[in-house]
């Protein structure tokens, strides 16, 4: 196992529940890994649950907050249900807190009481190109939460676009608020 300050994304997967626990400071440089392992997740056909286990996350930014964003709303469209976030660090529990996740997550502050056996998710690079428009795209899914979301990171997402506008995704295919309400 790596530097835990560096972070690290281990998953398993077992009859269609998945888990995907995030170890140590989960920041950019880790997101197109996550971002992978969302979409193979929902190309599962068996995908039944999600546990998100940040237990062992020291830190959390904000892009990675938009992905696990994108779970909770891939989530209600296809099966009505929140998925479930365990939480036991009063820095990372109050980060989840002010994005309104308790509106998108079951949020359990405790360890998992289960030994299962976790397998580091392999890592994935991209492009600058390709990691800018997971930010857009993460900090969009972030806005859809609440309004305070949206007035927090609307200057974020609208810097990130004017910087690099080929990133950007066209109008009609932003997600919209109605989605998870």
């Amino acid at each position: 196992m790596g530097n835990l300050c560096e972070g690290q994304a281990l998953f398993a997967v077992h009859h269609g529940t998945y888990v995907l626990k995030l170890v140590g400071d989960i920041r950019v440089p880790l997101c197109p890994t996550v971002d992978s392992f969302i979409e193979q997740m929902f190309g599962d056909p068996s995908l039944c649950s999600i546990l998100i286990d940040l237990s062992d996350t020291h830190l959390i930014d904000s892009t990675a907050l938009g992905l696990l964003a994108k779970i909770a709303i891939r989530s209600k469209k296809r099966f009505q249900y929140k998925p479930v976030i365990l939480s036991t660090n009063p820095d990372v529990n109050r980060i989840v807190d002010s994005m309104g996740f308790e509106k998108v997550f079951s949020i359990l502050h405790k360890k998992s009481g289960e030994n299962i056996s976790l397998a580091e998710l392999p890592i994935v690079d991209c492009g600058d190109r390709e990691v800018c428009k997971q930010v857009i795209d993460a900090h969009r899914a972030l806005m859809t939460l609440s309004e305070e979301n949206k007035e927090t990171f609307k200057d974020v997402v609208a810097a990130l676009e004017i910087e690099h506008p080929m990133t950007a995704e066209d109008p009609g295919s932003t997600m919209q608020q109605s989605q998870l309400h």
